[in-house]
């Protein structure tokens, strides 16, 4: 489940090499384990004392800020050359689409195919892409249409991309090392989300979008020599074989997903959350930043850290936590704070309040996706875990395109305020709706 532009990081709380555990049953055939045991700073960080994930991690922490760069100069590019939020809705629909349509296959074939090949030739294949933007921008050529037809082509790539990440950290940390390895992966894009728009912001306003483009073209390189030098062993060159046909594994995912409530109410959940919640705060935060506080590309990344520093603080605060209790009411009462903020945002505020309701969204975003990504981890046996994130992914962004539009067209005709005064509201009562199923709050 992906809520709000907070990505889930694959959190698991660190412990002892003797934890206790403790099961519940929760549905057909499937238990939460919870983990109980001793954190310390230092378990956080042992997962860099391996090599391989070291350059992992180095280089993808590079590119998830370049990635912020492409992100703020491509929102204002297109606010400045368009004025429209409709026009935006649709760049993130193009962006979007071609990931989800392509989203399962890209799982399949990340489990046929080396994934360090398949991570070396997204990179590749995004820093062409994505320095064909710079280029255009820096020559002025760059048109509406490019961008949708660059963001097109990101999105195919992202959907083998993605998936491959996932599947090759367990490939170069002993399972001992796992919940640190990624846990620092979701602190890693959180902090590029403090850090990329801040200096975005300074980036654009000196050397226009073409520079900030010109950088996220640059971080994938550094990833992609990173992964280069890392030491080639076993699983992370072979090949593997299928041992049954995809739409067995499919079913078989499905069937998983479907005997538990707690996981089809909240993926369902998610994915109409995306078309109220994600769609006005992605599609016209730019236009509501610019009519309210002024065109200023700096202030619009500032106003974005905020939302970030939230969700890393949250995350840290999490990570610190020995056990989880009472998962259900952990995931879905910051979701309700964090639609809340929406709304409140759609109020008449001054910059200090929209910074504070931006940071409480992203600390609610936050604590709702890591809490849920840890819960899927242990709610769902390991070897269909693959299939089931596939399917949770699918069911929480199927309906995000259709929100970028939506948002988008109803902040040009009705004005961004009311579309987040409305996306906030319906938002509230999608999730609170949610909370009332009796397996959901039971979940502990």
């Amino acid at each position: 489940m992906v809520v709000g532009v907070v990505l889930p990081g694959c959190l698991r709380q660190p412990g002892s090499t003797t934890p206790t555990t403790r099961n519940y049953q929760t549905g057909k055939g499937l238990k939460i384990v919870s983990t109980e045991g001793n954190t310390g700073f230092m378990d956080f960080l042992k997962s860099l004392s391996h090599r391989a994930f070291a350059l992992l991690w180095s280089g993808q922490t590079i590119s998830r800020l370049g990635d912020s760069f492409y992100n703020v100069a491509l929102a204002w590019w297109v606010l400045e050359k368009t004025g429209s939020a409709t026009t935006m809705g649709l760049v993130l629909i193009f962006a979007n689409a071609p990931t989800l349509l392509l989203l399962l296959l890209g799982g399949v074939v990340v489990d046929r195919f080396s994934r360090l090949h398949m991570m070396l030739g997204s990179d590749f294949a995004r820093a062409a892409i994505v320095g064909v933007a710079a280029l255009l921008a820096a020559t002025q050529l760059l048109e509406v249409w490019h961008v949708l037809v660059i963001s097109a082509l990101f999105g195919v790539v992202d959907a083998f991309f993605y998936p491959a990440y996932t599947a090759i950290v367990p490939e170069v940390v002993p399972s001992e090392a796992l919940p640190s390895a990624n846990s620092l992966r979701s602190i890693s894009a959180q902090l590029a989300g403090i850090i990329g728009p801040l200096l975005a912001g300074l980036v654009i306003a000196q050397g226009g979008t073409a520079l900030a483009f010109g950088f996220d073209a640059l971080s994938f390189i550094v990833s992609a020599v990173c992964l280069l030098t890392m030491p080639r062993k076993g699983a992370l060159v072979r090949t593997m074989e299928a041992e049954s046909s995809v739409l067995k594994d499919l079913r078989e995912g499905i069937g998983t997903v479907l005997a538990s409530p707690w996981l089809w109410v909240t993926i369902a959940v998610a994915g109409l959350s995306n078309l109220t919640l994600s769609g006005p705060l992605d599609a016209a935060m730019p236009l509501l930043v610019k009519l309210r506080f002024g065109a200023n590309a700096q202030l619009y990344g500032f106003i974005l850290a905020f939302e970030a520093t939230g969700s890393i603080l949250a995350a840290i605060w999490l990570g610190r936590m020995k056990r989880l209790r009472h998962r259900g009411y952990e995931v879905y009462l910051p979701w309700m704070v964090a639609s809340l903020m929406l709304f409140v945002m759609g109020l008449p505020l001054v910059l200090v309040v929209m910074c504070l309701a931006m940071f409480v969204l992203g600390a609610g975003t936050s604590t709702l996706n890591l809490v849920w990504a840890n819960s899927l981890q242990e709610l769902v046996p390991a070897e269909l875990l693959g299939r089931v994130s596939s399917i949770d992914a699918l069911g929480s962004y199927s309906l995000l395109p259709i929100g970028y539009a939506l948002a988008g067209i109803a902040a040009d005709h009705i004005g961004p305020s009311t579309t987040f005064l409305v996306g906030g509201l319906l938002s509230l009562l999608i999730v609170g709706l949610g909370l009332l199923h009796p397996k959901v709050r039971g979940v502990d």
